[in-house]
Protein backbone atom coordinates (compact mmCIF):
# COMPACT_ATOMS: atom_id res chain seq x y z
CA UNK A 1 0.00 0.00 0.00
CA UNK A 2 2.40 2.61 0.94
CA UNK A 3 4.46 1.88 -2.42
CA UNK A 4 1.77 2.45 -4.63
CA UNK A 5 1.38 5.24 -2.59
CA UNK A 6 4.67 6.62 -3.82
CA UNK A 7 3.46 5.98 -7.57
CA UNK A 8 0.11 7.61 -7.18
CA UNK A 9 1.53 10.54 -5.15
CA UNK A 10 4.12 10.78 -8.37
CA UNK A 11 1.14 10.60 -11.17
CA UNK A 12 -0.40 13.29 -9.25
CA UNK A 13 2.65 15.31 -9.69
CA UNK A 14 2.96 14.94 -13.27
CA UNK A 15 -0.54 15.36 -13.93
CA UNK A 16 0.14 18.71 -12.30
CA UNK A 17 3.32 19.64 -14.19
CA UNK A 18 2.51 18.55 -17.46
CA UNK A 19 -0.89 20.85 -17.21
CA UNK A 20 1.55 24.14 -15.87
CA UNK A 21 4.28 22.97 -19.04
CA UNK A 22 1.50 23.30 -21.62
CA UNK A 23 1.08 27.05 -20.26
CA UNK A 24 -2.67 25.35 -19.24
CA UNK A 25 -2.48 26.33 -15.72
CA UNK A 26 -4.33 24.09 -12.75
CA UNK A 27 -4.90 21.12 -14.41
CA UNK A 28 -9.11 20.09 -15.61
CA UNK A 29 -8.55 16.49 -14.19
CA UNK A 30 -6.42 17.16 -11.45
CA UNK A 31 -7.90 14.17 -9.12
CA UNK A 32 -7.31 10.19 -9.02
CA UNK A 33 -9.94 8.58 -9.81
CA UNK A 34 -9.57 5.08 -9.71
CA UNK A 35 -6.34 2.87 -9.84
CA UNK A 36 -5.43 -0.63 -10.76
CA UNK A 37 -2.44 -1.90 -9.77
CA UNK A 38 -0.36 -5.20 -10.63
CA UNK A 39 2.50 -5.93 -8.15
CA UNK A 40 5.13 -7.70 -9.92
CA UNK A 41 7.91 -8.02 -7.35
CA UNK A 42 8.46 -7.54 -3.87
CA UNK A 43 9.93 -3.92 -3.06
CA UNK A 44 12.32 -3.11 -0.83
CA UNK A 45 11.61 -0.54 1.76
CA UNK A 46 15.06 0.23 2.19
CA UNK A 47 16.44 0.43 -1.72
CA UNK A 48 16.49 3.41 -3.55
CA UNK A 49 13.53 3.60 -6.06
CA UNK A 50 12.25 6.20 -9.04
CA UNK A 51 8.68 6.18 -10.43
CA UNK A 52 8.45 6.20 -14.18
CA UNK A 53 5.39 8.52 -15.58
CA UNK A 54 3.83 8.16 -18.91
CA UNK A 55 0.42 9.92 -19.93
CA UNK A 56 -1.85 7.57 -22.58
CA UNK A 57 -4.23 9.46 -23.31
CA UNK A 58 -5.92 13.30 -21.94
CA UNK A 59 -9.87 13.39 -22.40
CA UNK A 60 -12.83 15.54 -22.32
CA UNK A 61 -13.99 13.90 -18.94
CA UNK A 62 -10.38 11.89 -17.88
CA UNK A 63 -6.47 11.31 -18.18
CA UNK A 64 -5.56 8.29 -18.76
CA UNK A 65 -2.07 7.91 -16.88
CA UNK A 66 0.53 4.68 -16.42
CA UNK A 67 2.85 4.94 -13.46
CA UNK A 68 5.59 2.51 -12.44
CA UNK A 69 8.05 2.08 -9.70
CA UNK A 70 11.40 0.67 -10.35
CA UNK A 71 13.71 -0.83 -8.21
CA UNK A 72 17.81 -1.44 -9.50
CA UNK A 73 16.31 -1.51 -12.99
CA UNK A 74 13.26 -3.52 -12.21
CA UNK A 75 9.62 -2.99 -12.98
CA UNK A 76 8.21 -3.93 -9.50
CA UNK A 77 4.52 -1.93 -9.75
CA UNK A 78 2.45 -1.17 -12.60
CA UNK A 79 -0.54 0.97 -11.92
CA UNK A 80 -2.96 2.44 -14.71
CA UNK A 81 -5.10 5.72 -12.78
CA UNK A 82 -8.01 7.24 -13.80
CA UNK A 83 -7.85 11.03 -13.61
CA UNK A 84 -11.18 13.50 -13.00
CA UNK A 85 -12.68 15.22 -10.56
CA UNK A 86 -14.02 14.41 -7.47
CA UNK A 87 -15.66 17.68 -6.27
CA UNK A 88 -19.26 18.04 -7.85
CA UNK A 89 -19.49 19.64 -11.08
CA UNK A 90 -22.97 18.97 -12.43
CA UNK A 91 -23.08 20.65 -15.92
CA UNK A 92 -26.39 22.80 -16.19
CA UNK A 93 -29.32 20.11 -16.98
CA UNK A 94 -27.67 16.94 -15.29
CA UNK A 95 -29.12 15.57 -12.64
CA UNK A 96 -26.78 15.47 -9.49
CA UNK A 97 -26.35 11.75 -8.89
CA UNK A 98 -25.61 11.28 -5.27
CA UNK A 99 -26.25 8.96 -2.86
CA UNK A 100 -25.78 9.79 0.53
CA UNK A 101 -27.25 10.41 4.41
CA UNK A 102 -30.01 11.31 4.89
CA UNK A 103 -31.30 8.88 2.86
CA UNK A 104 -32.12 5.52 3.96
CA UNK A 105 -30.67 3.75 1.10
CA UNK A 106 -27.17 5.52 1.52
CA UNK A 107 -24.42 3.57 3.02
CA UNK A 108 -23.28 4.47 6.46
CA UNK A 109 -19.67 4.14 8.31
CA UNK A 110 -19.97 0.55 9.97
CA UNK A 111 -17.81 0.81 13.09
CA UNK A 112 -19.70 1.10 15.50
CA UNK A 113 -18.06 2.41 18.45
CA UNK A 114 -17.11 6.55 17.89
CA UNK A 115 -13.38 6.96 17.88
CA UNK A 116 -13.18 9.39 21.42
CA UNK A 117 -14.61 6.22 23.26
CA UNK A 118 -12.39 3.70 21.67
CA UNK A 119 -9.59 1.26 23.27
CA UNK A 120 -6.47 1.55 21.68
CA UNK A 121 -5.17 -1.96 20.14
CA UNK A 122 -1.52 -2.92 21.09
CA UNK A 123 -0.07 -3.31 17.33
CA UNK A 124 1.69 -6.54 17.51
CA UNK A 125 2.30 -6.79 13.77
CA UNK A 126 6.35 -6.37 12.85
CA UNK A 127 5.34 -3.08 10.81
CA UNK A 128 8.60 -0.66 10.55
CA UNK A 129 6.00 2.21 10.63
CA UNK A 130 3.56 0.96 14.15
CA UNK A 131 5.51 3.97 16.17
CA UNK A 132 4.21 6.36 13.56
CA UNK A 133 0.54 5.42 13.46
CA UNK A 134 -2.10 4.05 16.03
CA UNK A 135 -5.55 1.75 15.83
CA UNK A 136 -8.26 0.88 17.68
CA UNK A 137 -9.94 -2.19 16.51
CA UNK A 138 -13.84 -2.43 16.58
CA UNK A 139 -14.70 -5.40 18.87
CA UNK A 140 -18.09 -5.63 17.83
CA UNK A 141 -17.64 -6.18 14.18
CA UNK A 142 -14.98 -8.82 15.31
CA UNK A 143 -17.92 -10.54 17.28
CA UNK A 144 -19.85 -11.13 14.17
CA UNK A 145 -17.32 -13.77 12.78
CA UNK A 146 -18.26 -16.38 15.23
CA UNK A 147 -19.77 -19.25 13.74
CA UNK A 148 -21.77 -22.05 15.45
CA UNK A 149 -23.33 -25.31 14.54
CA UNK A 150 -25.03 -24.88 10.95
CA UNK A 151 -25.39 -21.47 11.69
CA UNK A 152 -23.77 -20.89 8.07
CA UNK A 153 -26.76 -22.32 6.10
CA UNK A 154 -28.92 -19.63 7.19
CA UNK A 155 -26.33 -16.66 6.93
CA UNK A 156 -27.70 -13.96 5.56
CA UNK A 157 -26.21 -12.95 2.12
CA UNK A 158 -24.81 -9.45 3.02
CA UNK A 159 -22.88 -10.20 6.14
CA UNK A 160 -21.52 -13.24 4.73
CA UNK A 161 -17.57 -13.49 5.10
CA UNK A 162 -15.23 -12.27 7.89
CA UNK A 163 -15.05 -9.02 8.69
CA UNK A 164 -12.53 -6.63 10.38
CA UNK A 165 -12.45 -2.87 11.28
CA UNK A 166 -11.03 -0.27 13.21
CA UNK A 167 -9.60 3.23 13.35
CA UNK A 168 -6.48 4.04 12.13
CA UNK A 169 -4.38 7.32 12.76
CA UNK A 170 -0.90 8.72 11.69
CA UNK A 171 0.23 10.18 15.45
CA UNK A 172 1.92 12.89 14.32
CA UNK A 173 0.48 16.06 14.94
CA UNK A 174 1.21 17.61 11.26
CA UNK A 175 0.47 14.63 9.57
CA UNK A 176 -2.54 14.91 7.04
CA UNK A 177 -4.66 12.29 5.08
CA UNK A 178 -3.86 12.88 1.00
CA UNK A 179 -5.00 11.22 -1.47
CA UNK A 180 -2.37 9.02 -2.18
CA UNK A 181 -2.20 8.19 1.46
CA UNK A 182 -5.79 6.14 0.98
CA UNK A 183 -3.38 3.59 -0.99
CA UNK A 184 -1.52 2.89 1.95
CA UNK A 185 -5.06 2.60 4.27
CA UNK A 186 -6.67 0.65 2.15
CA UNK A 187 -4.22 -2.41 2.57
CA UNK A 188 -4.10 -2.00 6.43
CA UNK A 189 -6.89 -4.71 7.50
CA UNK A 190 -6.45 -8.16 8.97
CA UNK A 191 -6.53 -10.45 5.94
CA UNK A 192 -9.12 -13.53 5.65
CA UNK A 193 -6.51 -16.07 6.71
CA UNK A 194 -5.76 -13.90 9.84
CA UNK A 195 -9.40 -13.93 10.54
CA UNK A 196 -10.53 -17.20 10.60
CA UNK A 197 -10.01 -19.22 13.65
CA UNK A 198 -7.12 -21.57 14.37
CA UNK A 199 -8.61 -25.02 13.98
CA UNK A 200 -9.31 -23.93 9.43
CA UNK A 201 -5.41 -22.70 9.19
CA UNK A 202 -4.01 -26.03 9.12
CA UNK A 203 -0.74 -25.42 10.27
CA UNK A 204 -0.30 -21.99 8.59
CA UNK A 205 2.77 -20.64 10.81
CA UNK A 206 3.60 -16.60 11.22
CA UNK A 207 3.01 -15.54 7.39
CA UNK A 208 3.10 -12.72 4.65
CA UNK A 209 -0.31 -11.61 2.52
CA UNK A 210 1.53 -10.13 -0.64
CA UNK A 211 -0.72 -8.55 -2.79
CA UNK A 212 -0.68 -9.40 -6.34
CA UNK A 213 -3.32 -6.65 -7.76
CA UNK A 214 -4.94 -3.81 -6.36
CA UNK A 215 -7.55 -1.80 -7.24
CA UNK A 216 -9.07 1.68 -5.73
CA UNK A 217 -11.98 3.54 -6.70
CA UNK A 218 -11.51 6.97 -5.06
CA UNK A 219 -15.34 8.22 -3.70
CA UNK A 220 -15.35 11.56 -2.47
CA UNK A 221 -12.85 14.43 -1.64
CA UNK A 222 -10.90 14.40 1.47
CA UNK A 223 -12.94 17.11 3.42
CA UNK A 224 -11.12 20.17 4.50
CA UNK A 225 -9.38 20.68 8.32
CA UNK A 226 -11.26 24.12 8.46
CA UNK A 227 -14.79 21.87 8.42
CA UNK A 228 -14.12 21.14 11.81
CA UNK A 229 -16.37 17.81 11.64
CA UNK A 230 -14.08 15.46 10.14
CA UNK A 231 -9.95 14.71 11.62
CA UNK A 232 -7.77 15.53 9.71
CA UNK A 233 -5.13 12.37 9.93
CA UNK A 234 -7.74 9.51 11.41
CA UNK A 235 -9.92 7.09 8.87
CA UNK A 236 -12.07 4.61 9.45
CA UNK A 237 -11.42 1.40 8.18
CA UNK A 238 -13.98 -2.00 7.33
CA UNK A 239 -12.50 -5.18 5.63
CA UNK A 240 -14.50 -7.87 4.64
CA UNK A 241 -12.88 -11.23 3.01
CA UNK A 242 -15.01 -14.22 1.65
CA UNK A 243 -12.88 -16.75 -0.19
CA UNK A 244 -9.57 -18.26 0.57
CA UNK A 245 -8.36 -21.63 -1.47
CA UNK A 246 -5.25 -23.15 -2.99
CA UNK A 247 -2.83 -22.50 -5.02
CA UNK A 248 -1.42 -20.26 -3.01
CA UNK A 249 -3.77 -19.52 0.04
CA UNK A 250 -5.07 -16.89 -2.68
CA UNK A 251 -7.76 -15.11 -0.78
CA UNK A 252 -9.85 -11.74 -1.70
CA UNK A 253 -10.07 -8.12 0.76
CA UNK A 254 -12.49 -5.67 0.28
CA UNK A 255 -11.90 -2.32 2.52
CA UNK A 256 -13.62 0.64 2.98
CA UNK A 257 -11.85 3.87 3.75
CA UNK A 258 -13.90 6.62 5.86
CA UNK A 259 -13.83 10.08 7.03
CA UNK A 260 -13.40 9.92 11.19
CA UNK A 261 -15.52 12.52 13.16
CA UNK A 262 -12.36 12.74 15.45
CA UNK A 263 -8.65 11.25 16.69
CA UNK A 264 -8.86 8.07 18.45
CA UNK A 265 -9.36 8.60 22.45
CA UNK A 266 -10.32 12.63 21.54
CA UNK A 267 -13.34 15.16 21.09
CA UNK A 268 -16.72 13.90 22.24
CA UNK A 269 -19.47 11.94 20.63
CA UNK A 270 -22.43 14.21 18.85
CA UNK A 271 -25.75 12.45 17.58
CA UNK A 272 -25.70 11.38 14.33
CA UNK A 273 -21.95 11.57 13.81
CA UNK A 274 -22.41 8.34 11.54
CA UNK A 275 -24.58 9.91 9.15
CA UNK A 276 -21.75 12.56 9.30
CA UNK A 277 -18.86 10.57 7.76
CA UNK A 278 -18.25 9.73 3.72
CA UNK A 279 -16.68 6.69 2.16
CA UNK A 280 -13.60 8.32 0.68
CA UNK A 281 -12.12 4.84 -1.15
CA UNK A 282 -13.20 1.33 -1.90
CA UNK A 283 -9.94 -1.22 -2.02
CA UNK A 284 -10.15 -4.08 -3.11
CA UNK A 285 -7.63 -7.17 -4.32
CA UNK A 286 -6.35 -10.41 -4.38
CA UNK A 287 -3.39 -11.52 -2.17
CA UNK A 288 -1.24 -14.64 -1.50
CA UNK A 289 -0.43 -16.51 1.56
CA UNK A 290 3.27 -17.29 2.03
CA UNK A 291 5.68 -18.06 4.81
CA UNK A 292 7.59 -14.42 6.31
CA UNK A 293 10.84 -16.49 5.71
CA UNK A 294 10.38 -15.94 1.60
CA UNK A 295 9.55 -12.54 1.71
CA UNK A 296 12.72 -11.73 3.74
CA UNK A 297 14.81 -13.81 1.42
CA UNK A 298 13.43 -12.11 -1.92
CA UNK A 299 13.84 -8.41 -0.08
CA UNK A 300 17.48 -9.12 0.52
CA UNK A 301 18.20 -10.12 -3.14
CA UNK A 302 17.19 -6.14 -4.01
Amino acid sequence: GFALALVIEACIAHQRQERSANGIGKSRHPDPIHVSAHFLRTTAANAKFEVRVQTIKVGRGFTNVVGELMQKGLNTITAHIIFGVLSNTAEPGVPALTLAPPSPYARRIPLNVHPSRATPTVMTRPWNFKHHVGMAEDASIAARNTRTGDESDKEDERTSGMEWGAWFELTGKGERITPASLAFFGDIFKSLPELIPKEERKGLGISWFPTMTMAIEFKAPIPTASSGKYSSRTVGLYHNGKFLHDPQGRHDAYVEVWTAPSEIGCGGEEEGWKGEQRCLAVATQMGLTVPVEVNLRRASKL
